[in-house]
């Protein structure tokens, strides 16, 4: 059955067999370097249609950490008539290249789910809806923001704590337009019964992704550069 974490996620239920073209031991690029105050804000598409919006904000800590809070809001309707509605709210903590605090809900049209994680030295401990458990700091949540997560062999749910086993591939270069720019990205997928395709500049910086479900595009489109 598939699922779809419309955060940009997909939780990846039966990995299909390839053979990767970004091995889980390859280096990975330096993240994108935070500022403090800086927004991500995507205008989220259906069908070539405004649907919703995906903004992400960060905010600098005095002990040189930051955090990071996605707000997802989207609604398909039919004219006054709301067919489907989605809601996430989640706040990441990070602290010197680790994930070190999550907490987060999400309203999947009624279907709710939440996670918590603190971190304990380097375990992060996880409270989910799908997941409770320990694992590493260096995980990396589901938010799409940091290009490690296309370094990964799997991700955590911000959605619900689930660990997302992932197979990526490294398809190349391309051009994504930004506001009223061109900017030079390298394309990566992740692979399941869904395909996600994903966009990083060369700041390491998101900058675009794009699937389809049940024969509908869902595309994010980056409203200016951050």
């Amino acid at each position: 059955m598939k699922k779809i974490l419309l955060a940009g996620a997909v939780a990846f239920v039966s990995p299909v067999a390839i053979a990767d073209n970004v091995p889980a031991d390859a280096v990975a690029p330096q993240p994108w370097s935070v500022k403090d105050g800086a927004v991500i804000d995507y205008t989220v598409l259906r069908k070539g249609k405004p649907f919703g919006s995906h903004v992400l904000t960060f905010k600098k800590q005095a002990d040189d950490g930051f955090t990071v809070t996605s707000d997802v809001d989207l609604d398909v309707k039919l004219g006054p008539i709301s067919l489907f509605k989605y809601r996430l709210d989640t706040t990441e903590t990070w602290q010197d290249g680790k994930l070190v605090g999550l907490s987060g809900k999400t309203n999947n049209d009624g279907n709710k789910t939440r996670v918590s994680a603190s971190a304990d030295g380097d375990t992060l401990n996880v409270d989910g809806t799908k997941f409770e458990g320990a694992l590493p700091t260096s995980i990396i949540p589901s938010s799409h923001w940091n290009i490690r997560q296309v370094y990964s062999d799997r991700m955590l749910s911000t959605e619900s704590g689930e660990v997302l086993d992932i197979n990526i591939e490294k398809v190349g270069k391309d051009r994504v337009k930004v506001g009223a720019q061109m900017v030079e990205a390298t394309h990566y997928r992740l692979m399941s019964d869904i395909n996600v395709d994903l966009w990083y500049d060369d700041q390491s910086r998101w900058v675009k992704l794009k699937f389809e479900v049940d024969g509908q595009n869902i595309e994010y489109v980056l409203n200016e550069l951050y």
